[in-house]
């Protein structure tokens, strides 16, 4: 197609371009540490949260005002709260990484990344998250680091018990009830729905998830609920936790009043679920990372605008 080549020559003329300027190589540089950094934390994984998170921004706004600040700092605060939870994971984990033969070649154990580029790393991404939330309020400030110490202390909860599954999905769903506190400076029953159903959702997938290394768990004493109850009765239980996520997405349906426009995004979600839990086969462990990445994904996409259409269509008609 002429439009597709037209652009590949502009694409390559810049590059070209980029190529041959003083500041290309320290530019290159940037992004490629840059990059290495996100590819350690698995930056692209936040979407699995962030959704929930302006999910309870969007219900927010039905009785209070938010500025575009507000909404800024909450995304910062989330992102960087990931990123240092994700960072810390890492360096707590690198041990038993360098072991683990589908782990290996992460960042630091392949030695993209020293130590000391990962701790400072995770050292800056929470003082921007405490000061993230100093900047929306006080309450924000003193509960952020609580949260950073419960964000830490799921990484070594899998040297102690199998249900390190539920912590992580607890962790993660402290997002979007901080979302509503502080948008609105309360605590809402209603959020905490949308929490448990976030944290539900979560330990089902991360069981799903953790079969891959059920093996290598048993060999290195780890705890996780494949390893120690078997992949059979692992995937059970994260279907289970999912038929409760629904559950809870159900309840949130009435607390709220939603529309028929979320009634039809978690029938979606519903389906879904299913999806991936066919997708998963206790013998055939291939298409984890298919149910992982991408059902995932588009659940949590699929659940914000489906909450942020059911709101328009509410004020609009």
């Amino acid at each position: 197609m002429p439009g597709l080549r037209s652009t590949d020559s502009w694409g390559g003329a810049l590059r070209n371009m980029t190529n041959n300027t003083k500041l290309s190589e320290p530019v290159q540089g940037v992004i490629k540490r840059i990059t290495t950094y996100g590819r350690m934390i698995k930056f692209s994984h936040t979407i699995f949260a962030l959704p929930f998170v302006l999910s309870a921004v969007v219900l927010a706004f039905r009785d209070y005002s938010l500025g575009i600040f507000d909404i800024f700092w909450i995304i910062v605060a989330a992102v960087s709260a990931r990123s240092a939870a994700m960072g810390f994971n890492r360096i707590a984990d690198v041990g038993f990484d360098r072991e683990n033969p589908r782990t290996m070649n992460r960042e630091i154990p392949a030695g993209k990344l020293s130590m000391a580029s990962a701790v400072g790393f995770v050292v800056i991404s929470s003082a921007v998250f405490v000061f993230s939330a100093a900047m929306l309020s006080k309450l924000c400030f003193y509960l952020s680091l609580p949260v950073l110490g419960v964000l830490f202390g799921y990484s070594y909860t899998k040297r102690f018990t199998q249900w390190c599954h539920l912590y992580l999905g607890f962790a993660i769903s402290l997002a979007p009830m901080g979302a509503w506190i502080a948008a609105t400076g309360t605590f809402s029953w209603g959020i905490m729905c949308l929490s448990l159903a976030l944290m539900t959702y979560i330990a089902g997938f991360d069981i799903i998830y953790a079969c891959q290394d059920t093996e290598f768990d048993q060999d290195q004493k780890l705890f996780s609920l494949p390893s120690k109850i078997g992949v059979q009765n692992a995937l059970n239980l994260s279907s289970v936790l999912h038929v409760v996520s629904f559950g809870f997405f159900l309840m949130v349906y009435f607390i709220f009043d939603m529309q028929s426009v979320y009634l039809a995004t978690i029938c979606l979600i519903g389906v879904l679920f299913v999806v991936e839990h066919k997708l998963v086969n206790p013998d055939d462990l291939k298409h984890i990372n298919i149910a992982f990445f991408h059902v995932n994904s588009v659940i949590s996409v699929i659940l914000f605008v489906g909450i942020l259409a059911d709101e328009l269509v509410r004020r609009w008609m």
